[in-house]
């Protein structure tokens, strides 16, 4: 049985969104600048795709530009919406457990001169409120915090910080909501948003293609010179098979959120009471309650309570190395992963030891990521090969049970 459970590092795309996209490259391949018929259907195409993706995120179409990835929306934010308001103040807020696509623009600008804030994470992954308020004062211009830990899957509490946020009269809120983006609903209106970065292959769309909201009547310096494509912001000749896959998937995707949450979620919670029941010592890093359920938001509003997307869950099997767990279970057609795609390369892993886990318990970690064609009947299968697998490992390993409930309170 073939199960992908990497979701946060990729989706499969739609068929609909493949038909749609060699349809474009095969038919409607014209240049959407051009003045002649071909011109003009692509330019229609381009239109209709920023109408799908505006919709999915309840903005409208001309607060969307498109960029050639997640990661550009989220330099692009950071970057032009410093230089917009550097002179009003240097100070950038942002946390320990951002993307690197935010991290890496911030360490730019604080070698510019820019004072970049980092604010700590709880050992589920959720922002310390009261370090952000301590840290607000008249010199920010720029908050960036992302929707959903790419790590552990936590929710970030974005209605109480964009209120933080718009009490400072020159400061901006920027979110990076990609892996929040077809996993939860996006709320411009409640989150207080100005900038919001979205990817298109997160959500059963191509690869290299995003989009960057920004909120009507905020004017942010261009980033890339040439012919003046995305109202000048971004110059260059259109992706239009991408963007016509992407508004395909968005289009998609909103039409069919709360369904695909359902699933995601059943699926979710299937394979996390089938992990603690059939195997032992084992550390739950992700939030376990799931944003989506009955109540849950409620009570974690009034309780502070971190609820988890959906579409991941992260857990620790000590006595396990992450990768060698990885390995044998991509033997058995089963494809997880240790952590982000993009910092799968590196050693360790930046959020998990932000969250204050112990070294043992960030190289046992593995990160299960669901998407709507994950099934209960998968997980199964998944469980059986997993609980093998953790239970052979330990056994070489000779890890005696029990053990990983005193590294757990070494974490603490």
């Amino acid at each position: 049985m073939f199960v992908y459970l990497d979701n946060s590092a990729t989706t499969k795309q739609y068929d609909q969104v493949t038909e749609r996209m060699i349809r474009m490259a095969r038919e409607d391949f014209g240049n959407p600048s051009s003045l002649h018929r071909m011109g003009m259907a692509a330019e229609r195409a381009v239109k209709e795709a920023r109408d799908d993706v505006a919709r999915s995120l309840g903005a409208e179409a001309d607060e969307i530009y498109f960029t050639g990835s997640g990661t550009e929306a989220d330099n692009a934010a950071i970057f032009s919406a410093y230089r917009a308001r550097k002179r009003r103040g240097n100070k950038i807020i942002t946390s320990k457990a951002e993307h690197p696509a935010v991290l890496e623009a911030c360490k730019r600008l604080s070698e510019a001169g820019a004072q970049v804030v980092y604010v700590n994470i709880d050992k589920k992954g959720l922002i310390d409120m009261e370090e952000l308020k301590s840290s607000m004062d008249g010199s920010v211009i720029l908050v960036t915090i992302m929707a959903v830990n790419n790590e552990l899957g936590t929710v970030a509490p974005l209605e109480q910080i964009g209120d933080l946020v718009k009490s400072k009269e020159d400061a901006l809120l920027h979110t990076d909501a990609i892996q929040a983006y077809g996993r939860i609903p996006i709320s411009i209106d409640k989150w207080k948003a100005d900038l919001i970065a979205v990817s298109s292959h997160k959500i059963h769309g191509p690869k290299g293609i995003g989009a960057l909201y920004i909120r009507k009547g905020l004017t942010l310096p261009p980033y890339i010179f040439g012919g003046g494509q995305e109202k000048g912001l971004r110059s260059g000749t259109e992706n239009t098979p991408g963007i016509a896959g992407f508004g395909t998937a968005a289009r998609t995707m909103h039409e069919n959120l709360r369904e695909r949450m359902l699933i995601m979620g059943k699926v979710r919670d299937y394979l996390l009471s089938g992990i603690k029941a059939e195997i032992p010592d084992i550390v739950i890093n992700s939030p376990e309650a799931v944003f989506g359920e009955e109540k849950t938001n409620q009570k974690a509003q009034k309780t502070n309570l971190p609820v988890s997307s959906p579409g991941i869950l992260n857990v620790s099997f000590p006595g396990c190395r992450g990768e060698v767990l990885l390995h044998c279970l991509e033997q058995r057609d089963i494809y997880v992963s240790t952590g982000a795609a993009c910092s799968s390369k590196k050693k360790g892993n930046r959020v998990l030891a932000a969250a204050g886990l112990a070294e043992s318990l960030i190289e046992s970690a593995v990160r299960f990521s669901f998407s709507e064609f994950n099934t209960v009947e998968q997980m199964d299968y998944v469980l059986t090969e997993l609980k093998n697998a953790v239970l052979s490992m330990r056994k070489l390993s000779g890890v005696r049970s029990g053990e990983s409930k005193h590294l757990h309170r070494q974490m603490r």
